[in-house]
């Protein structure tokens, strides 16, 4: 079977990497993926899955129907990107999707173009291998994730996928592993402390001294040497209406022990004691909320990410390494780093929120993601999407032992 997959997908990559060329042409900054939805759509029709939708939310969805209405794997990534601007200068063209030393560059070419490709593709071998299927395998790219809030894919959960009759049993992301399997990451979580009253001098006093409190707080907040784990900005003032308002923002990571609601709560503690209890003064301490668009939808969302986990011992990384290992592909284990804050992925969503158990699988190096010159190889892409057809197939294909002569 494996040497089958191996050979169908080598004829694949052609098409697969003027895929992920298309795909980088098209601009697709958060809340404006309208143009490379479409595009993935038309490649989801040319792949030849069984149902292919967009909803109102403006995600895309293909499914491969298995015989059985379970399992339902769900292969997710998503379609937008941060700016060009977020990471430094370019010194390639960020929508030119040109290839050198088997690289492809452009934005989104790791986070999460490639991601797109290969669960596409993967699907597409699986059909043209004609390996039978006993559950279903949804392909979806999600809008809205980058600064979403992982607002499409909630959408999806919740609407799209009910409406089709389809439950995921499991999900595997296609953000960049370097194709290994990784099961969590740590989280984050960015609050707002504003101080009001009418006495100008005493609202700048009690501001002053939160923030030198939140910056003396550094030390407690799970510092690691590769990466940010607490900022915090200086106070910002204005006056309206006879008040005087200072604001401070501040983002920190949160580990796997840390809960939102309790860090909110402990900053609101240390923020009363450093304003000294001031009762001419109001005090508000919160997760700070953003709006966003998705689709015809418009809400407010809080700017929190709560790590996750999935078992390392679990059924699903076990399945998946040992499938990997059988094909003699990298079944290497690991976890997302996140050197930057704000960063992320749509996990803590599915395990936290929808309790659907999942990893990662896809190309590319993390290190690249929302960084200037952002590139994939392309043989890694070839081997991811061997990989995630392998593992979709362990999860919900029908056996296959002795149905060709190379299984090992």
């Amino acid at each position: 079977m494996y040497e089958l997959l191996r050979n169908k997908t080598r004829g694949l990559m052609a098409d697969a990497t003027a895929c992920l060329r298309e795909l980088i042409q098209i601009p697709s900054l958060s809340g404006h993926e309208c143009d490379v939805a479409r595009a993935v759509k038309r490649a989801y029709g040319r792949c030849g899955l069984d149902r292919v939708v967009s909803d109102e939310f403006g995600n895309v969805v293909g499914v491969l129907l298995g015989r059985e209405s379970r399992p339902v794997v769900l292969l997710l990534s998503h379609l937008d990107t941060v700016s060009q601007d977020a990471g430094g200068e370019w010194s390639k063209d960020p929508f030119g999707g040109d290839i050198e030393k088997d690289r492809m560059y452009g934005l989104g070419a790791t986070d999460c173009k490639g991601g797109i490709v290969t669960q596409l593709f993967a699907a597409a071998l699986l059909k043209r291998a004609l390996l039978p299927l006993d559950g279903s395998v949804v392909v979806a790219a999600t809008a809205s994730e980058e600064n979403g809030k992982s607002l499409g894919l909630r959408a999806l959960l919740e609407h799209t996928l009910p409406s089709l009759g389809l439950t995921p049993t499991h999900a595997i992301l296609g953000e960049p592993t370097n194709n290994g399997i990784y099961y969590g990451h740590d989280g984050w979580m960015e609050v707002r402390v504003q101080v009001q009253g009418a006495n100008p001098f005493q609202v700048s006093d009690a501001a002053g001294a939160i923030y030198d409190d939140l910056s003396q707080t550094r030390a407690g907040a799970g510092v690691r040497d590769d990466a940010e784990t607490f900022a915090v900005t200086t106070p910002q003032c204005s006056d309206e209406g006879g008040l005087r308002r200072a604001q401070i923002e501040l983002a920190r990571r949160l580990g796997p022990d840390d809960r939102a609601d309790s860090i909110v709560g402990q900053i609101r503690h240390n923020a009363e004691l450093a304003a000294g209890g001031c009762a001419a003064l109001a005090l508000e301490v919160a997760p700070k909320q953003v709006e966003r668009t998705v689709g015809q939808l418009r809400t407010r969302v809080a700017c929190v990410a709560e790590a996750w986990s999935t078992d390392p011992f679990s059924p699903l990384v076990d399945r998946a390494r040992q499938a990997l290992s059988a094909a003699r592909l990298d079944a290497r284990p690991g976890r997302w780093q996140l050197g930057r804050l704000g960063t992320g992925t749509a996990g803590g969503t599915l395990v936290r929120r929808y309790g659907i158990p999942t990893i990662g699988y896809g190309p590319g190096d993390e290190a690249l993601a929302h960084a200037p010159d952002e590139c994939v190889e392309l043989a890694r892409v070839q081997e991811a999407v061997l990989g995630t057809a392998i593992i979709v197939h362990a999860l919900a294909g029908v056996p296959t032992f002795g149905w060709t002569t190379d299984d090992p």
